[in-house]
């Protein structure tokens, strides 16, 4: 008897977790409603990141195309990376992109990382 009155108990409990919770009052009002879908989306903090992305994606292509292709070209001066052409594909080019794709996606990475140590959301 006991054992069947912690089952019932557990079915209750589990019951009134599975009952839906009570609806959150919609604001009224023009700014009521953009008010709160600016916090429930958090779209200043997503207009600041893109922002800034931009920004980072400008800065890492000029560190490419100013510091490190003119690292790469001291190395190898009988090669220009930039005429570097296969049919009608800019190698050399291309080469310049990857190089900026992944300086941006390592300091994204990093980012992320330190912002998860952190606990910011």
């Amino acid at each position: 008897m006991p054992k069947e009155n912690e089952i019932l108990e557990e079915l209750k409990r589990i019951r009134g977790l599975l009952e839906p919770k009570p609806a959150v009052p919609v604001p009224k009002g023009f700014w009521a409603e953009f008010m709160d879908f600016l916090s429930k989306y958090k779209v200043m903090g997503m207009a600041v990141a893109f922002i800034l992305g931009l920004y980072l994606g400008a800065l890492v292509k000029a560190l490419v195309d100013d510091l490190i292709m003119p690292i790469i070209q001291f190395f190898t001066p009988e090669t220009n990376w930039e005429a570097i052409v296969l049919g009608p594909f800019r190698i050399g080019h291309f080469l310049g992109a990857l190089i900026t794709f992944i300086i941006i996606a390592l300091v994204i990475f990093v980012i992320v990382k330190m912002s998860k140590k952190w606990g910011i959301e």
